[in-house]
């Protein structure tokens, strides 16, 4: 790990000013960001620490959703009593990431960010255009089992490892941005950018950029919300695939439906066309398959994880049946 400065911020203000210098990087719970560091991979010449910004409360909007404050704890966003009532979904793909330890540091607006852990953008000793632009992609020809297969590109097909923000794709969340020319807000389909030509820019934030929060919609009544993850091992694992679906009904018939995809993507992969296949249509085993079919019809596996496109449907097919069985 390279020498570096250590600030912190007492102002949201200040925090943003700060940020705005080349090789500045705010830290919360740092539980990604120190990884990277270690590796070598993140080379920040100034750390500045935002805990003590009042971004840390859970609040209802006058709307009927919820504001996350960007410093909220992955662990006490999870067991938040409107969060369980309301927005299921996100508890439980909260519960199903990492540790009881990690969820007790990690935040919101962290959690935003976490970035791939693709064994070649985290090993300095492969060439990497995620971590040096212009490299060339290791995995394209190397160990891709885990990697994505929508989304991906000549260049990159580094998979987003995120839980969290699969489920908020799911929910149709809001992020809130400041910088120095004022306040934003973007809808987190259109937070993300899939790889291209430049995998080294993963989202649309610029210098000095800091999420404040992130605010979900008031829940549909009677929608039902689902987070399923497949993976090699029950715990402290990321996903193979994952689905978080929202599902509303009426007798037999499908109303709404928002599905989100994991460890399938290079971001939180929301798929229209699955949503398509739903809505309107009988819930029943048939729809099911034929919206994941949807979901997963413009895959391009690798060489080692073409099993990824049936895993993500059964994926799809299972959450559909368990979001139908709440009811």
């Amino acid at each position: 790990m390279q020498p570096f400065q250590f600030t912190q911020a007492a102002t949201v203000d200040q925090a943003i000013k700060a940020q705005a210098l080349p090789q500045t990087r705010f830290v919360a719970g740092g539980t990604n960001l120190i990884d990277m560091m270690k590796l070598d991979v993140e080379r920040p010449s100034t750390l500045i620490d935002i805990n003590s910004l009042k971004l840390s409360t859970i609040t209802s909007t006058p709307a009927g959703g919820l504001h996350l404050g960007a410093l909220t704890r992955n662990a006490d966003v999870a067991q938040h009593p409107t969060v369980l009532r309301d927005y299921p979904v996100l508890s439980q793909a909260l519960l199903s990431g990492a540790s009881p330890q990690l969820r007790n540091m990690a935040s919101t607006g962290g959690n935003l960010l976490q970035r791939t852990r693709c064994v070649y953008f985290r090993d300095t000793a492969f060439p990497c255009n995620k971590r040096s632009p212009g490299t060339g992609c290791s995995a394209i020809d190397g160990f891709n089992r885990t990697l994505a297969i929508l989304g991906a590109s000549n260049d990159c097909i580094a998979t987003n490892p995120s839980d969290q923000n699969v489920a908020l794709t799911a929910l149709e969340a809001t992020i809130h941005i400041q910088s120095q020319s004022g306040s934003r807000e973007v809808p987190i389909h259109n937070f993300y950018v899939v790889p291209g030509s430049t995998p080294h820019i993963e989202t649309v934030l610029q210098p000095g950029d800091l999420i404040t929060g992130v605010t979900l919609p008031p829940p549909r009544p009677g929608a039902r919300s689902v987070y399923l993850k497949l993976r090699d091992r029950a715990a402290y694992e990321f996903a193979l695939a994952s689905a978080a679906v929202q599902l509303g009904t009426e007798g037999n018939r499908i109303t709404f439906a928002r599905v989100a995809l994991g460890g399938v993507g290079t971001k939180p992969w929301r798929s229209l066309e699955a949503e398509h296949a739903l809505e309107g249509h009988t819930a029943d085993l048939a729809t099911f398959r034929h919206a994941a079919t949807e979901a997963l019809r413009d895959a391009h596996p690798q060489t080692e994880n073409a099993f990824k496109v049936d895993l993500a449907q059964r994926c799809i097919v299972r959450a559909l049946t368990l979001a139908t069985k709440s009811a």
